[in-house]
C-alpha cells in the first residue's frame, strides 16, 4: 500500500481517533488476558504461542519495509530501525519463552493485537524509510537534542520494562500458586511498572524520531496500558487490602497517577 503524505496524515488522524475510542472503552471493559483472563472473550490458546503470534508481525513488517527501502543503509534510519527492532525482537522471541505457568490468551485478544501491530509496523516503517523528508534523517540527526534525549528516554524505559518483567516472573517459587504484590524496582512506586517502562520507551521513540507517527504510537500505548493499569490497581486493592493502602502506590505514573 503506497501512501502520499496527505493520505498518511489522514491515516494517523484515524488511528488517533480509534486510540481515543480504545482508551475510553478499556475503562469499562477489561481486556481479557493475563491477570484479567476471562471466558467471555472466547476460545484461548497457549499464552507463549499467543504472544509470539501477536508481537512478531510488527518485527517482520518493519524488517520488510527497511529491506525494500532505498534508505536501507543510511546511518540515521538504520540506527532508528535497530532501536525499534531491539524491543520487538525481545518482545516477540524472548519474552514469551520466559513466561512461566500454563496461562492462556483469548484468540480474539491475540488477533486484535496482530492487527494493531501490522498497522503500527507499517506506519512507523513507512514514515522512516519512505515519507520522511530526504534531508531530515541525515547522519547529523544522531547529534540532535531530539535524538540524544529520545534515545536516553528509550533506554531508561526498556531497562525498567525488562526489569519489571523479571520481577513479576520471579514472584513465585516453583510449585507455588499464591499471588504476591510485586515490591522491587519501580513497583515500589506503581502497580504497573512494566507498563510505565513501555510508555517511556515509546515516549523516547516519539522524541528521537520527532514524528507524528511516533506520537501516535505513544498515544496508542497509553490508550491501551493506562486503563489496564487502572484495572490492575483496583484488582490489587481488593486482593492485597491489608498492605495496599499503606504503600500509597500509583497506577502507572510515579507520584502522579
Amino acid at each position: 500500500m503506497n501512501l502520499t503524505l496527505e493520505n498518511f496524515d489522514f491515516l494517523l488522524f484515524i488511528m488517533s481517533i480509534l486510540g481515543l475510542v480504545v482508551f475510553v472503552c478499556l475503562y469499562f471493559v477489561e481486556a481479557g488476558y493475563g491477570k484479567m483472563i476471562s471466558d467471555k472473550w472466547g476460545p484461548a490458546i497457549n499464552n507463549k504461542a499467543a504472544w509470539i503470534v501477536m508481537e512478531c508481525p510488527v518485527f517482520f513488517v518493519m524488517l520488510f519495509l527497511w529491506a525494500k527501502s532505498e534508505r536501507t543503509w543510511e546511518v540515521a534510519p538504520l540506527v532508528m530501525f535497530l532501536i525499534f527492532q531491539v524491543h520487538y525482537f525481545q518482545r516477540s522471541f524472548i519474552f514469551p519463552l520466559l513466561l512461566k505457568g500454563k496461562s492462556k490468551m483469548p484468540i480474539a485478544v491475540m488477533l486484535m493485537g496482530v492487527i494493531f501491530n501490522i498497522m503500527n509496523g507499517y506506519i512507523q516503517g513507512y514514515w522512516l524509510f519512505y515519507l520522511s523528508p530526504a534531508d531530515m534523517y541525515t547522519a547529523d540527526w544522531l547529534l540532535t537534542p531530539q535524538f540524544i534525549i529520545g534515545t536516553c528516554i528509550f533506554i531508561i524505559g526498556i531497562s525498567i520494562n525488562w526489569n519489571s518483567d523479571r520481577v513479576i516472573r520471579n514472584l513465585r517459587k516453583p510449585g507455588d500458586t499464591k499471588h504476591y504484590l510485586p515490591k522491587d524496582g519501580m513497583y515500589k512506586y506503581v502497580c504497573s511498572a512494566n507498563y510505565f517502562g513501555e510508555i517511556l520507551e515509546w515516549l523516547g521513540w516519539a522524541v528521537l524520531t520527532w514524528s507524528w507517527a511516533g506520537l501516535v504510537f505513544l498515544w496508542w500505548t497509553c490508550a491501551n496500558l493506562v486503563p489496564r493499569a487502572n484495572a490492575i490497581y483496583k484488582k490489587y486493592q481488593v486482593e492485597f487490602a491489608d498492605e495496599f493502602d499503606s504503600k500509597r502506590l500509583k497506577r502507572v505514573f510515579p507520584f502522579i497517577y
